[in-house]
């Protein structure tokens, strides 16, 4: 099964319809029954992640994103994480670096 196919199954599994997805992304309906009958390649890549994270599919290779895959979701959101962190000034950093530090020994904030 192609991307394309993959998607619009998904949609349909998760949403009564194409159109509720449309509504629910902000995305023209039109737009999206275009691009699910030509095929997504011709979409905007933004678009196309930003509805694979609606969808909860991997953007690679449009699987399920389950536990199994979760290292996939934690590289993104490392990649997310890393560029916003890069953009702050050193005096930035160093306050993002303290708070995380203090987050960490807190039991509510600590990955189990």
């Amino acid at each position: 099964m192609d991307r394309t196919a993959s998607m619009k199954k998904e949609i349909l599994a998760q949403y009564k319809s194409v159109r509720q997805f449309a509504m629910e992304m902000g995305i023209p309906y039109s737009t999206l029954v275009t691009a699910l009958d030509r095929g997504i390649d011709g979409m905007a890549y933004s678009t196309v992640i930003c509805m694979c994270d609606r969808l909860r599919i991997n953007p690679i290779d449009f699987t399920p994103m389950d536990e199994d895959t979760n290292s996939s979701s934690r590289k993104m959101l490392q990649d997310k994480v890393m560029k916003r962190f890069l953009r702050l000034n050193k005096q930035g950093r160093e306050r993002i670096l303290e708070a995380m530090a203090d987050m960490v020994q807190l039991e509510k904030y600590a990955e189990k």
